[in-house]
């Protein structure tokens, strides 16, 4: 089992004819994913091809979801744009709309998040990596890959994973499978300040999997969902959690890397954040190389 996507998972791809949304189109097809349309306005009726394999190409996507029954999307749409391409996906009804695009204005994520109040379609991202559940096959293919994480990296098994940063995700997973332990679901949420889905939204979803055994969270500095999330598994989780917090070194009032990376007025510092892990009963790695390690010895 695993969450929010399955390999059976109908994909379709916003943006598939831009260079980008096109390569990654590809690696998740030869990786096995269902990927049944592509959107962009003004090419409906045309077809993207890979391997052998006929994609149709749609001017919205309600037309592409009426027509080949796709449940979620990935978003490779301009930052201008992207804000439209979510909120596309949220009135076709899709289950999950994945964001890869970074840049997005802090504004228009806030009139999205606004739009989206009620409605059923879960947000992931935007800039981040996406979400993999491996496959049965060998490099996991078989599997559903949204967005643009190493699908090869990935192995099927018990292990929930749930970060900020995308390459620390890839660093965990290897890690993991270098170890011969598998995942049941990698979740990048991304790094904006504005983004939908957060990690306490992703440990709830994997304290509620039965196959999910353990988790790996991995946040950063800036905001305070890892603190919310770490609240929460101490009162209610039920599986052992092992966390990285990034970003220890880093000036108060510079922004790192991610937009949503930021400690400003004494709040979201990597020690508070490790602090919260500690009280909570998450066993924290003090640096990256241990992620893995140190919830396979609480395991």
């Amino acid at each position: 089992m695993a969450i929010l996507v399955k390999p059976n998972t109908k994909v379709l791809i916003q943006g598939i004819t831009g260079s980008f949304g096109a390569r990654h189109a590809q690696l998740s097809m030869d990786y096995g994913t269902q990927v049944v349309a592509g959107v962009t306005p003004g090419k409906g009726g045309q077809t993207f091809e890979h391997n052998g394999k006929r994609v149709p190409i749609f001017d919205t996507v309600t037309d592409a979801a009426k027509q080949t029954g796709a449940t979620a999307s990935a978003v490779f749409v301009p930052p201008a744009f992207a804000g439209d391409a979510i909120l596309e996906g949220v009135d076709a009804g899709l289950d999950l709309v994945v964001a890869i695009t970074e840049g997005i204005p802090v504004n228009d994520m806030v009139k999205v998040k606004r739009a989206m109040e009620g409605r059923r379609t879960r947000l992931i991202g935007p800039n981040c990596p996406g979400i993999v559940t491996p496959g049965e096959g060998e490099d996991s293919h078989g599997g559903c890959r949204i967005g643009i994480a190493p699908g090869y990296i990935h192995k099927k098994g018990n292990i929930g994973v749930v970060s900020r940063s995308g390459t620390l995700t890839y660093e965990a997973v290897w890690q993991l499978t270098s170890r011969g332990v598998g995942q049941s679901t990698c979740v990048g949420i991304g790094g904006d300040p504005v983004n939908g889905t957060s990690h306490l939204d992703v440990i709830k979803l994997f304290n509620g999997d039965p196959e999910t055994a353990g988790i790996i969270m991995i946040g950063e500095i800036g905001g305070s969902a890892e603190e919310e999330a770490a609240e929460w598994i101490a009162k209610h989780c039920k599986k052992p959690v092992a966390g990285f917090i990034a970003g220890a070194t880093a000036p108060p009032g510079r922004r790192m890397g991610h937009a949503g990376a930021i400690i400003s007025g004494g709040k979201g510092t990597a020690a508070a954040k490790i602090a919260a892990f500690r009280e909570s009963g998450i066993s924290v790695a003090t640096t990256p190389s241990e992620m893995a390690e140190t919830l396979l010895k609480m395991m």
